[in-house]
């Protein structure tokens, strides 16, 4: 998949995601999140980014495009140390839209962008696309602003215990992205290449299949 397609594939997501309102989340708010002592809040947070394949799959995509988007380097130790970026940034960034989202924080656009981050995310692991490190991390990070924002918007309870559980059960994601990125990071293997790609493009379906409103009415 050349670049300048994946390109503009990114930037018509992030267009329309900008563009429409938000959409019903998956996984929202029921009642069910509402912790009342610090145990509970912990708990709920760590479960927090079970409750909605939407985050799931995206947290466990930036797992797989640290590992399957970062270029081969004879220093094996300096691969390693750069595939931490990305996956560090999300969690970081996703903290902070998680604060944001408790206070009271409220943009438009939120389910769009999180729809958008499952197609790009998904395209980069299907194509083992391997962007600049700030680029990346910038573009990860930007994504995971939207999903701490609609995390924090449906979290109560003890504040930094929730955040707390929230944080941990995320990076324990990006961790177990990184680990399948690692057993199919062999491009030169067949099963493991096509792997990769199948799971990518499972992944920007779906993505796809949330933003294909937005998508029309941009296009």
């Amino acid at each position: 998949m050349n670049k300048p397609l994946i390109q503009r594939v990114v930037a018509t997501a992030l267009a329309a995601a900008l563009s429409t309102p938000a959409l019903a989340h998956l996984g929202a708010a029921d009642g069910s999140h509402v912790a009342h002592d610090t145990l509970d809040s912990f708990v709920s947070g760590w479960a927090h980014p079970f409750s909605g394949f939407d985050h799931l799959a995206a947290m466990v995509s930036v797992g797989l495009w640290s590992v399957l988007g970062s270029p081969a380097r004879a220093n094996s130790s300096a691969t390693w140390s750069a595939t931490w970026q990305q996956p560090v940034a999300f969690a970081l960034t996703l903290l902070v839209g998680a604060i944001a989202g408790m206070a009271g924080l409220n943009l438009p656009g939120i389910e769009p962008m999180i729809a958008a981050s499952l197609l790009v995310l998904g395209l980069m692991v299907a194509a083992r696309s391997s962007w600049p490190a700030q680029a990346s991390v910038a573009l990860v990070a930007g994504f995971a602003f939207f999903h701490g924002l609609a995390h924090g918007q449906e979290l109560h309870g003890d504040a930094l215990a929730t955040l707390a559980g929230m944080v941990l059960s995320t990076a324990c994601l990006h961790v177990a992205g990184m680990g399948a990125g690692w057993a199919m990071r062999d491009a030169a293997h067949p099963v493991r290449r096509w792997m990769s790609r199948a799971v990518g493009a499972a992944v920007a379906l779906f993505g796809l299949s949330l933003l294909a409103p937005a998508v029309a009415a941009v296009l």
